[in-house]
């Protein structure tokens, strides 16, 4: 049976104030994340419907807040607490915030392609030449 930890997660990426380890598992990715800064994604998520997230989460907070904003109505995780996340969410979480999160990987990789995608957009826009 897979198994992993923060310490022995392969893909280690950062981006900015955020440290993402994580590790691929029969068709789930399995990540744990620590958040220096408080971190949302309101921008990237507009490149998705209804600007929010299309992928499910499952996870627990190890430390820290995080808020996930629905259409009508927000849920506030804090250190201790497990969650489940449907699609169509926002997610806001705040300075210091570590979780462990799973996701199915081939929905995390199309949201991941479209914030990357929306991401790439947003440096082309201030590059000299571009209009």
């Amino acid at each position: 049976m897979p198994k992993v930890s923060k310490q022995t997660a392969t893909n280690v990426q950062e981006f900015g104030p955020v440290i993402d380890r994580r590790e691929e598992m029969n068709g789930y990715t399995v990540e744990f994340v620590s958040f220096r800064a408080d971190a949302d994604l309101d921008g990237p998520l507009q490149a998705l419907p209804g600007g929010m997230c299309q992928c499910p989460h499952w996870g627990y907070v190890i430390a820290g807040r995080m808020r996930f904003v629905f259409e009508d109505h927000e849920e506030v995780y804090e250190a201790g607490d497990a969650y489940y996340q449907p699609p169509g969410h926002r997610p806001y979480v705040d300075a210091g915030t570590e979780l462990l999160q799973f996701s199915p990987t081939d929905q995390l990789a199309r949201t991941e392609q479209a914030i990357v995608e929306w991401m790439s957009r947003q440096q082309g826009d201030g590059s000299p030449g571009q209009e």
